[in-house]
């Protein structure tokens, strides 16, 4: 991505880095203090909590139980999903 901002903005190697590294920072940090990120166009990250549940270890069958825990959901925007079915179309996937 750096590099993508190189080529496209202009800024140096290492300016265009640490844009990049700040950007992904912030995002980061709004993750962990419970907000939603939003980034037009492309997508929203958020984070949800999953209650405990029973699993089952797929080799014994043995019940096993799994943790709450949170985890990052990503929902990609309408835009990007349309970007992505035009791309896969045109190369026949």
């Amino acid at each position: 991505m750096a590099e993508a901002v190189y080529e496209s903005v202009g800024l140096s190697r290492t300016e265009s880095a640490s844009l990049v590294e700040r950007v992904l920072e912030l995002i980061g940090d709004g993750l962990v203090e419970g907000d939603n990120v939003k980034l037009s166009s492309f997508g929203s990250f958020q984070v949800r909590s999953k209650n405990e549940r029973i699993g089952r270890n797929p080799k014994t069958g043995e019940e096993v139980p799994i943790l709450p825990r949170q985890v990052l959901v990503f929902k990609p925007s309408n835009v990007l999903k349309s970007k992505i079915n035009k791309s896969m179309v045109r190369t026949g996937k």
